[in-house]
């Protein structure tokens, strides 16, 4: 038995085009030779390829593997998050099938069982699309990522995972080559498919590291998007936020035209320190949370102020 260092939640190119109706469609620009690339000089023994709603992006990054010796110690496996009916997230390590989304949670969890794999909740209480209390039906709770920058998420999911005595693991739920690797897990187990999944039904698998996404970085991940889906995103606005779309095509005009300057990481700051406001207010002094995954701004900008 080994212990492996491994990422348990990471997205790449072929993410794209797989997210919900709501979403934009470009969610990660990473490329396969990047993030095998990101995954030696991180130090990984394994990553499990978790895209959205699709297995598409292992088969791709095992071919590119194999044709490069360099990366023959860095084991590459299967997974997959996926978009619940409910818009909620779950995460998957091992499936031999891709799940399609828009299927219920509980359906959800029994085609993971039933393909043998072990199922995860991912960020379980960020504002919109974790399952909360009903992460306790999945076999790990994912009790930090990197991406819940506003810090209250994974303070309630710690706290959760420990009352309930389930097992934590962390994601660096990365999204630009970077952040592969950033917050990691101890896995006593051998380097196998087969041995990792029994190691986490066995509960071997402990944190290791962790560390939150930096201001640059998201931004570089928002200049992505912006760059690939303005379009769309001018486009929700319109039918959901009309009396916003102004503004929102003002922002966008003005973060193209210099996405370097200070003043988006100044605008950056400013955005977690009401998010944490927000999540603060959502996760420890028990308001309603179901404005957030219904995304009704009305009730949300009045939260956030106030």
């Amino acid at each position: 038995m080994d212990d492996l260092r491994a990422e348990l939640h990471c997205h790449n190119e072929f993410s794209n085009f797989h997210l919900g109706l709501k979403e934009t469609p470009y969610d990660c620009g990473v490329k396969v030779s990047e993030q095998i690339e990101q995954a030696y000089q991180a130090g990984l023994d394994a990553f499990f390829i978790t895209n959205h709603n699709t297995l598409d992006g292992y088969d791709q990054l095992l071919r590119y593997k194999k044709d490069h010796q360099k990366f023959k110690d860095v084991q590459v496996y299967p997974g997959e998050e996926i978009t619940t009916d409910q818009g909620i997230h779950v995460l998957a390590y091992g499936l031999t099938s891709e799940i399609k989304p828009g299927q219920g949670l509980e359906e959800v969890l029994d085609i993971i069982r039933s393909q043998g794999a072990i199922s995860c909740a991912p960020h379980p209480f960020a504002l919109n699309n974790g399952l909360r209390e009903k992460a306790l039906l999945c076999d790990l709770i994912e009790a930090f990522n990197s991406n819940n920058v506003d810090r209250y998420s994974n303070l309630r999911a710690y706290k959760f995972a420990k009352a309930n005595k389930m097992k934590a693991v962390a994601g660096s739920d990365s999204h630009v080559v970077s952040t592969l690797g950033r917050s990691t897990n101890i896995i006593e187990a051998e380097n196998t498919l087969e041995g990792i999944l029994n190691a986490m039904r066995k509960g071997k698998v402990a944190i290791g590291c962790t560390g939150y996404i930096t201001s640059s970085e998201m931004i570089e991940h928002a200049r992505y998007k912006i760059e690939n889906s303005k379009e769309d995103i001018i486009m929700y606005f319109k039918e959901n936020h009309p009396h916003l779309t102004g503004i929102c095509n003002f922002l966008i005009e003005a973060f193209q035209s210099n996405p370097d300057s200070v003043v988006w990481t100044a605008v950056y700051k400013i955005a977690v320190h009401l998010t944490a406001r927000l999540s603060n207010k959502i996760n420890f002094k028990n308001q309603d949370y179901n404005i957030l995954y219904e995304r009704n701004l009305r009730a949300i900008l009045p939260m956030i102020l106030i």
